[in-house]
């Protein structure tokens, strides 16, 4: 299984002791912020790629489908691709998703989080809307 290349982010202890380095794996980042994204109205889905559909298939869980993480400087840059319900507001939708990404980040991990880019990549109808 082929890991990612994408270093550890660093965070700092808030504490009064200096006690050692926390880091946090990419992969935990995205996870984390799947679920949060997922966990807001009118969000049908994550979109994930070919490997995540074919795990899917195969009866594994991919929580960090639809995430992609890039560690900068002056923060943490976010890009969440994902699948919205019809009739949602597209635009209140993102914005949600946006605030509750962001909010959870930095309550799990103390990141502070740069930019959560939100895109739509579709729209979900529900099945009995045509009969």
């Amino acid at each position: 299984m082929a890991e990612k290349s994408a270093p550890y982010v660093q965070v700092e202890s808030n504490g009064s002791q200096q006690l050692g380095m926390i880091q946090v794996a990419p992969e935990v980042l995205e996870i984390v912020a799947s679920i949060a994204a997922s966990e807001i109205s009118g969000v049908a889905s994550m979109r994930g790629n070919f490997a995540s559909g074919v795990a899917e298939r195969l009866g594994k869980t991919v929580h960090g489908k639809g995430v992609k993480t890039e560690s900068m400087e002056d923060g943490l840059a976010v890009d969440i691709y994902c699948v919205v319900d019809y009739g949602v507001s597209i635009p209140q939708t993102a914005l949600k998703i946006q605030e509750q990404v962001r909010q959870t980040l930095e309550n799990m991990t103390s990141l502070h989080t740069r930019e959560v880019n939100v895109h739509i990549t579709g729209i979900r109808f529900d099945a009995q809307q045509g009969e």
